[in-house]
Formats: structure tokens, sequence, C-alpha cells
């Protein structure tokens, strides 16, 4: 047996000659295990799209190699981990929203990159440590 932490792309169920049904979680590298039993389908579709530990046994069939699946036991996502992206995002979407004001009204020609990251970026940072709950390193005018 092994154990392996995958992100779980999607899980299939098919039906086999005999009328079983089979389920196959694919990891996000294209790797697919098989299972036949119920109780570890439904952890599979649950972990669907997230981390998830799972143990698996292969055993070699001819020429082919199957991949059982025996668990999986879908992961918790680490605190800050997926969503500081997400703070940052809406931090900049904010930041972005308020260039108009940041830049003291509509500019007649256009601000160089630089220079508009220059005047975003402080207001992103302090609109991601506001959402994080962070005190600011600026005064408050």
């Amino acid at each position: 047996m092994a154990d392996s932490v995958v992100t779980v792309a999607e899980v299939k169920a098919l039906k086999t000659q005999s009328g079983n049904t089979r389920f196959v979680l694919r990891d996000e590298e294209g790797r697919e295990y098989t299972t036949f039993r119920e109780q570890i389908a439904r952890e599979a579709v649950a972990a669907e799209g997230r981390k998830a530990r799972i143990t698996f046994h292969e055993q070699q069939r001819g020429n082919f190699t199957n991949v059982y699946l025996d668990a999986v036991e879908p992961l918790e996502e680490p605190e800050g981990e997926g969503s500081s992206e997400a703070v940052e995002e809406v931090a900049w979407k904010t930041a972005v929203d308020a260039a108009p004001w940041l830049l003291r009204g509509e500019p007649e020609e256009a601000v160089p990159p630089e220079e508009l990251f220059e005047r975003l970026q402080p207001f992103k940072e302090r609109v991601a440590d506001d959402i994080h709950g962070e005190p600011s390193d600026e005064p408050d005018d």
C-alpha cells in the first residue's frame, strides 16, 4: 500500500460489463485510481476539487497495472492558503475601483504604469491589511 496527497480533479462512476459500478478518481496530474466500494467513492466525491490523502495499492494483471483506491481522506485547506490569494485579488480590485479618487480625478492623459502602480500599491496594501485584520503601518489621515 502507498499513501499520497493529491488534488482530486474528478470522480466518475462507470458501469462495468458485469453490471457493477466502478468509481474512478482522477487527480490533477491525470493519474487514475479505481474502487468498487461506495463509501470510498463518497469520500472521493466529497474531496472533489480539493486536496486529499489517498491510500492505494497496485495490482499487475497481464500487461496492465491496476491502481486500486483503498481510502480517501479530504484535507482541510490550511488557513491563509488560498484565502490569501483571494484577499490580494479583492484588495487589487478595490484599489483599481478607487483609482479615479487616488489619482485626484480623471487624468487628461494616460498615467504611466509605474506611477499608477506606485499610487495604487499602498492603498491595496491597506485594504489587504484591513481584510486580514492587521494594523496598517501608515497613520490614518
